[in-house]
């Protein structure tokens, strides 16, 4: 985890060292960004900004409220599994390929173009999910589209090997990973780390969603 090799040596900030090895249990952890329409299904609301088809990316998603998006969720579901936010680590895991990696720059290629909605190919807005190439897990929008909330509070790296760690006890602002449609490619990369207050939504600002493996 951190700014590997393949990130170079002048992309990555400081925040992405030290690299460190990390051990994950398994989880799961959607294919795709949450849709508005889904957000409506379960809140019968929409707060993006940008609109059109119904398969665009949620946004203008303030952490909080997908806490509450999450919990109602999980009502509907009658709390038979998990649904969460991933932490930092199971995302970045995620966004790398898993155990499948090839060991690209961004999600799925080392071209953003072919992975990925930013600044420079998105003409100003949201992208419908899954509309660009998948990374070796078959997940999309990764890398670009939007910001995706994580569920830590932002901190430093440690230079220990860790065991599913969660972040920071507390703080002032969450972790988003990812990029989004109005950031240059560099913000794309797998390891590149971003955060914001937990009361703040824009129009960059999303969520992918994670589940617990449920114990049998």
């Amino acid at each position: 985890m951190g700014a590997t090799e393949e990130q170079g040596e002048e992309d990555p900030d400081g925040n992405e060292y030290p690299v460190h090895v990390v051990n994950l249990s398994s989880y799961y952890i959607c294919q795709t960004e949450v849709t508005q329409e889904l957000w409506y299904a379960v809140m019968s609301s929409n707060p993006s900004r940008i609109l059109g088809e119904t398969t665009l990316p949620v946004d203008c998603v303030k952490w909080d409220m997908s806490q509450e998006f999450i919990g109602t969720l999980n009502e509907i579901l009658d709390h038979e599994v998990e649904i969460r936010m991933p932490t930092e680590a199971e995302w970045e895991f995620a966004a790398r390929g898993g155990n499948k990696s090839s060991g690209y720059k961004y999600s799925g290629s080392d071209n953003p173009d072919e992975v990925a909605w930013v600044e420079s190919n998105s003409g100003g807005k949201t992208h419908p999910v899954g509309t660009k190439r998948p990374n070796e897990l078959g997940l999309y929008d990764m890398s670009g589209n939007l910001w995706e909330w994580c569920q830590d509070w932002t901190g430093h790296y440690s230079s220990a090997e860790q065991t599913n760690p969660s972040g920071p006890e507390e703080g002032n602002h969450r972790i988003m990973r990812g990029g989004s449609w109005t950031y240059s490619q560099t913000f794309c990369r797998v390891s590149r780390r971003n955060y914001i207050s937990n009361t703040i939504g824009v129009s960059n600002c999303g969520l992918r969603l994670a589940m617990t493996v449920p114990q049998r």
